[in-house]
């Protein structure tokens, strides 16, 4: 017990348990395991009589509403919080200023794929760099600007055995609101195989049934290519053409 006139003691993260201080963690596990009071408390280094910089830092995300909150409040206004002071507070504002450039220039570094040419130009390069069948995959967000391609497989397996889930496991994963596919034919003809048609029509019915639509299936050759979306309209028959900002 603390008489009375007492001052608390200021609670230090070198208090905590190792597992529990927010950089031995982040060197540990990363620092995407900090939660945002934890992130927090690494700008804010120390925190005030009876509050770690944790609890500061979940005080700040209460005060203000969570982190866009914070993001968004005055200079004035951190430091209005008690154990925030002017240094502190611009810490913050500047590291969450910092996240909030990256991410608008991660947005605008996205490119827009609103036609097969433009898909074909992002994969390209990618698939014909192989001289074995190579089947890749663009999740694409709800403006159909580039989250993310991926090779989905290469060389050992034909497009026509890959399964409807290995496709749409990594567009859920990327959060994707559209997806495009795209493989070559090594015997440099572009045509479609009927199996080709068979598992582009299986994934298309899946992406209207998960709501993540199938926009295009392209076949990729040297100098050339062919976009089902185009040539296969009865594959494509409910869905809207590749949409534009």
């Amino acid at each position: 017990m603390w008489e009375r006139g007492e001052k608390t003691p200021m609670k230090r993260i070198s208090d905590l348990p190792l597992e529990e201080r927010p950089r031995e963690k982040m060197m540990q596990n990363g620092v995407g395991s900090l939660s945002n009071a934890e992130l927090l408390a690494v700008l804010l280094r120390v925190g005030v009589a009876g509050e770690s910089a944790v609890e500061l830092g979940a005080h700040l995300l209460e005060e203000f509403q969570g982190i866009a909150g914070v993001h968004a409040a005055e200079l004035e206004e951190l430091c209005s919080v008690h154990g925030v002071g002017l240094a502190k507070a611009a810490q913050i504002k500047a590291a969450l200023e910092l996240g909030s450039r990256l991410h608008q220039k991660t947005i605008e570094d996205r490119p827009l794929i609103n036609s097969p040419e433009k898909a074909y130009e992002v994969l390209k390069f990618d698939i014909l760099e192989n001289d074995r069948e190579t089947l890749w995959l663009l999740a694409l967000n709800t403006r159909h600007r580039l989250l993310k391609k991926k090779k989905l497989y290469q060389g050992t397996r034909s497009f026509s055995s890959v399964r409807v889930a290995e496709i749409f496991e990594f567009a859920l994963l990327q959060h994707a609101a559209a997806i495009i596919l795209a493989h070559n034919h090594p015997s440099g003809e572009p045509c479609p195989s009927q199996e080709d048609l068979r598992i582009t029509q299986e994934i298309y019915k899946a992406g209207e049934i998960l709501e993540i639509p199938l926009l295009d299936h392209l076949i990729i050759v040297p100098g050339a290519f062919v976009s089902l979306k185009k040539e296969q309209k009865g594959i494509f028959e409910t869905s809207k053409y590749y949409s534009v900002d």
